[in-house]
């Protein structure tokens, strides 16, 4: 079963062969830390996560780093705005991201290099791409000489002459605009050239170089940090669609200019987030931040089993009706993964773990080794719990089971430590607790909350009352008949 992922450099499905045999290098081009983190946020985040979960899972050893841009315009007006600083905007939503993140069950980097922290090597980069003739100084300011990099454009599969001032592209919309009265641009020698490293201005933060104070601009910081960290060339670099052009293709310009070699192996890019069909931003006011959501009562892990259920390299659209459908998926799959904790002690289940379905983990290994096909993944989770669920309902009304003890021991094994690959957990303590006492009375009263959220589409508060009896050691049940429920 050879693992294969698509590389948006060769346009094509290959085989994974790292640099270094069974180890992997990362890397995920992080957060511009000026807001909170937004739905497209998460879907990223849960991507790269559950792709590093199942590398490890199938024996190798990942290094995998993500970096925070802490210096960039949006965050100096944000300070402005705020009569704050830069450093003490960028620490806040540092601070929000991690916060974010645990909620999510992101797990993390094995470090995060900061903009502001690898000052040393973005310079460095600097002064040898001017020796090697790709940057050159104007007033100041220091510029990447695109048209010296014969290969620029392979992995956007643009090309220079496709993006002349005021021609319209394949994309939509105008390629290069220029301002010829814009001072920056008078400084170029082409317009297609970019800053690698931008003069201090009145009031900003600036870093002394040898081109005078300033500070550097946004590209070169991931190629300097991802050459101090990882080294010339790593095996996966990773992020959003949206950074394909110009920001990596950038990060190739630059490396690539000075080491001669590869930036990476293998390229892979997460698709975007739409929201009810539409491009989420500020302006069309469907701009959802992870913490408004997971603060509706959203559980965390219907939003990974939401992100999970779509190809990570195609577009996802968030509506309600998606986060329902989740919903209900989480709770299918949370029923299995609590069933050991229900049932267990009744089943004579011993201390220990089982040994896992051999069978069923090579059909999840063999489904996700095709370019990181979770949804296939989770076709085999569901059947999985589907069955324990059955078989739990068959324990509660009948005292027995179809299956062996030890079969469903193994089932359960397996459903929890294939759905720990996809960062799927369930909280077993809350979850596991004995009833409180709350009368047949008061249940039924609960139960019938229920159903008027539900008539209502108030998916979330259906969910929390379910989840309210369920910490309380009620488990409900629910047909076609109605609702049925039972104390554990």
């Amino acid at each position: 079963m050879t693992l294969t992922l698509y590389n948006t450099l060769t346009r094509r499905q290959e085989p994974f062969e790292t640099v270094e045999p069974g180890k992997v290098k990362m890397y995920y081009c992080g957060v511009t830390v000026y807001d909170y983190c937004h739905l497209g946020h998460a879907r990223a985040c849960i991507v790269w996560d559950v792709i590093r979960r199942y590398l490890q899972f199938i024996g190798y050893e990942v290094r995998y780093i993500q970096n925070f841009t802490d210096i960039d315009d949006k965050i100096l007006n944000r300070a402005c705005v705020e009569h704050s600083s830069m450093e003490v905007v960028a620490d806040r939503f540092i601070k929000a991201y991690f916060e974010d993140m645990a909620r999510l069950g992101i797990k993390e980097a094995d470090e995060y290099p900061r903009a502001t922290h690898t000052m040393n090597g973005i310079q460095r980069l600097i002064h040898e791409l001017e020796n090697k003739g790709f940057a050159y100084p104007a007033d100041g300011d220091v510029y990447y000489a695109v048209r010296q990099f014969a290969e620029y454009g392979k992995l956007s599969g643009r090309k220079l002459e496709d993006m002349q001032a005021g021609k319209s592209d394949a994309y939509g919309g105008l390629r290069q605009r220029v301002n010829v009265e814009d001072p920056e641009y008078q400084k170029k020698k082409d317009p297609f050239d970019f800053a690698l490293w931008k003069a201090a201005k009145p009031g900003e933060p600036a870093w002394e170089s040898p081109w005078g104070a300033g500070r550097p601009g946004w590209h070169i910081e991931c190629s300097a940090m991802v050459r101090d960290r990882l080294g010339d060339t790593i095996d996966i670099h990773a992020g959003g669609a949206d950074l394909i052009f110009p920001h990596h293709e950038n990060e190739i310009a630059q490396s690539e200019a000075v080491t001669g070699k590869p930036l990476a192996r293998y390229w892979l890019h997460n698709g975007m987030v739409k929201v009810d069909g539409e491009k989420m931003s500020k302006s069309l006011g469907n701009f959802t931040t992870i913490r408004d959501l997971l603060d509706r009562g959203v559980d965390p892990m219907a939003v990974r089993l939401f992100v999970l259920t779509a190809q990570y390299r195609t577009p996802i659209d968030f509506t309600d009706e998606a986060i329902a459908a989740a919903t209900n998926g989480w709770h299918t799959i949370k029923e299995g993964l609590l069933f050991g904790y229900q049932y267990g002690k009744q089943l004579g289940w011993g201390v220990g773990t089982a040994s896992l379905l051999a069978e069923t983990v090579e059909r999840f290994q063999e489904t996700v080794n095709n370019d990181f096909n979770f949804p296939g993944g989770l076709t085999v989770l569901f059947e999985l719990a589907k069955e324990l669920r059955r078989e739990g309902n068959i324990i509660v009304h009948e005292g027995k089971t179809e299956t062996s003890p030890d079969e469903l021991q193994r089932q359960w094994q397996t459903l929890v430590t294939l759905a720990g690959v996809l960062g799927l957990e369930a909280e077993i303590e809350a979850e596991t607790q004995t009833s409180n006492g709350l009368s047949d009375a008061e249940i039924e009263a609960k139960i019938q909350q229920r159903q008027e959220a539900r008539k209502g589409k108030n998916f979330a508060e259906s969910d929390r009352i379910r989840d309210e009896l369920q910490a309380q050691g009620i488990t409900l049940i629910d047909s076609r008949d109605g609702t049925r429920w039972h104390r554990n």
